[in-house]
């Protein structure tokens, strides 16, 4: 499985042609404590740098965009009833959707894990 990530802190685990998406460590971090999560709707189309989901937290709300251009097949009910998984979990469990790769030259763009660390570093 491959993962990427963007300069909007969202990471993409690529398996085959689906594609789980969530927000990374560093965003969870910078957001606190996650208090809601609106997720896309099953069968909605997004486009890649476009609006897919909205985090809120104690600090602040925060759009979630879509790494690349795809159509959602799932999206994770667990985080309706437990929002905070994005903090306790935000790479695994705290995930925020699946959806179809509309066009994998889309993740030539994205950073992979050590490209990502150096990205975070400086900020």
């Amino acid at each position: 499985m491959a993962r990427y990530f963007t300069d909007e802190h969202e990471w993409i685990d690529l398996e085959g042609d689906l594609a789980t998406v969530g927000i990374t460590d560093y965003a969870q971090e910078q957001l606190g404590d996650i208090v809601f999560v609106e997720l896309p709707e099953v069968g909605s189309n997004v486009d890649k740098g476009g609006e897919a989901a909205v985090v809120e937290s104690v600090k602040a709300a925060s759009d979630v965009y879509a790494p690349i251009t795809g159509e959602v097949m799932e999206a994770n009910a667990a985080l309706e009833e437990d929002p905070a998984l994005v903090n306790t979990s935000p790479e695994e469990e705290g995930w925020f959707f699946r959806m179809t790769v509309g066009d994998k030259t889309e993740l030539e763009g994205l950073m992979d894990a050590k490209a990502y660390k150096a990205f975070c570093d400086e900020l």
